[in-house]
């Protein structure tokens, strides 16, 4: 296979290898796959590039990760391998990773602007530096100094700082959210969370068995206090889950008045907050209020990932909390993560550097100018209304006229186009009318005939 590694698209290729590699492979119960060094060495590719990779397929439910003996091929009772994916997410990851396909359903904001190449010759220099037999082993809340960066980062006052044993770095967002929520006795409860909401958070949640409820946020997204006071005093709620800056899909920014309101009332019902600030630097306005300059640092953690900013070369996901720090540290132990030390020293380099803040006043720039772009094709149609998001890296539009998108999505499959149905933001069935719509698109491709096709495919849905 040809070397990838300097493609932003090295995961796609790799993940195309696997996907092959498991339809040739004979239906039986136990097939091992190779593992992340053996498919890094055999592809030319880096170890985090196959964890991603991996990452995607574990997703869909075709493979999954036994710990310490690597990956397997998930089978079905009776020997037959999982079926392609069903559900509607999966067909939207399946289908936006085929070749030759339009993904306007993309999340990845460094797509437009990566930090990969500065991160490779960081790694290159500490691995001169630095020779893996002197390296440790078993690092298992995260490297030292990559957990001191975040810390660093995060601190912004005496009231409101972290310290490094505070952060705790797992293989991607899933794992450390699945760790956070048993490590704090979350599983099962009741959580509040914004909606639309984050796939990831609402895939995570079901997973941990956690009662759902959703607030809907309006245009400007706010919350409707009166219905969230009523809603705290009615539920059980243990657990409210929601985005730092921008609202994410939907791209509203809540005033900073509302924020201090809400995070007073969580903390006279003793309910966690889980920060989500994952496009929390990502908002185009200067210096947004967050969660966390008014929440109680007890009962706050906050959690995010690299991968937004620098590239998918830097998959790893993390939390910041300050409380429960022995069953933490209990988890992540018997999780037992092996991430590559030299790896997560070079992004600490990247995030104590000026570099990053630079790149990341670069990227918010470009992301602002693709929407406007954006903004501008989606205005000649009259179909859908059209709210300006305030960060981030997509539209959440709704229909005009009463449409299911899950049909324009399959109707779009056929001129290889995949969009993201607003029902995936919801685990009720809500925003059936809605879709989100990227700007970090391949703008080599013609994108205006492509948002011409989406019309069309809204136009002549019943």
């Amino acid at each position: 296979m040809e070397k990838t590694q300097h493609s932003s698209f090295a995961y796609q290729a790799v993940y195309r290898y696997l996907v092959e590699l498991i339809e040739a492979a004979p239906v039986h119960t136990e097939q091992k796959l190779p593992s992340l060094r053996q498919l890094a060495r055999r592809l030319g590719v880096s170890v985090s590039t196959t964890k991603y990779a991996y990452a995607l397929l574990e997703d869909e439910g075709r493979v999954e990760a036994r710990a310490k003996f690597g990956y397997f091929i998930k089978a079905l009772p009776g020997g037959t391998l999982a079926p392609r994916p069903s559900n509607l997410l999966d067909q939207v990851f399946a289908n936006a990773r085929q070749p030759g396909m339009l993904a306007l359903s993309s999340d990845a904001p460094a797509l437009l602007l990566s930090l990969e190449n500065p991160l490779w010759m960081i790694e290159r220099e500490l691995a001169r530096q630095y020779p893996r037999s002197l390296a440790p082993l078993y690092l298992p809340f995260g490297e030292p100094e990559l957990r001191a960066a975040l810390a660093a980062r995060y601190t912004h006052s005496t009231d409101r700082y972290w310290q490094a044993d505070e952060v705790y770095i797992g293989a991607d967002l899933h794992s450390v959210l699945a760790i956070a929520l048993n490590a704090l006795n979350l599983a099962g409860t009741v959580a509040l969370v914004e909606s639309p909401c984050s796939w990831a958070v609402l895939r995570q949640l079901e997973a941990a068995k956690v009662r759902v409820i959703e607030l809907h946020l309006d245009a400007d997204g706010r919350f409707d206090l009166v219905a969230l006071s009523g809603l705290l005093r009615q539920e059980p709620i243990r657990l409210a889950v929601f985005s730092s800056t921008v609202n994410i899909p939907q791209g509203g920014l809540m005033p900073a008045q509302d924020k201090q309101q809400i995070c007073r009332w969580l903390a006279e019902r003793d309910i966690w907050l889980f920060e989500n600030d994952t496009y929390g630097e990502l908002c185009f306005a200067a210096h947004p209020a967050r969660y966390r300059d008014f929440a109680d640092p007890s009962r706050l953690l906050v959690f995010s990932t690299f991968d937004k900013v620098i590239g998918s070369e830097a998959p790893y996901g993390y939390v910041l909390c300050r409380e429960q720090r022995p069953a933490l540290q209990r988890l992540f132990l018997e999780r037992g993560f092996r991430l590559s030390p030299i790896r997560q020293r070079a992004i600490a380099k990247l995030l104590t550097s000026k570099r990053v803040d630079a790149h990341l006043k670069a990227l918010r720039a470009q992301l602002l100018t693709r929407m406007n772009q954006l903004k501008a094709l989606l205005e000649v149609h009259d179909l859908w209304h059209v709210q300006v998001p305030q960060g981030g890296a997509s539209f959440w539009l709704q229909a005009r006229r009463p449409v299911q998108m899950r049909r324009v999505f399959e109707s779009l499959l056929a001129r290889r186009i995949v969009i993201a149905p607003g029902e995936l933001f919801s685990q009720h069935g809500a925003w059936q009318q809605h879709l989100r719509l990227s700007f970090t698109l391949d703008w080599n491709k013609d994108i205006a005939q492509a948002v011409h096709q989406l019309a069309e495919a809204i136009r002549q849905s019943p």
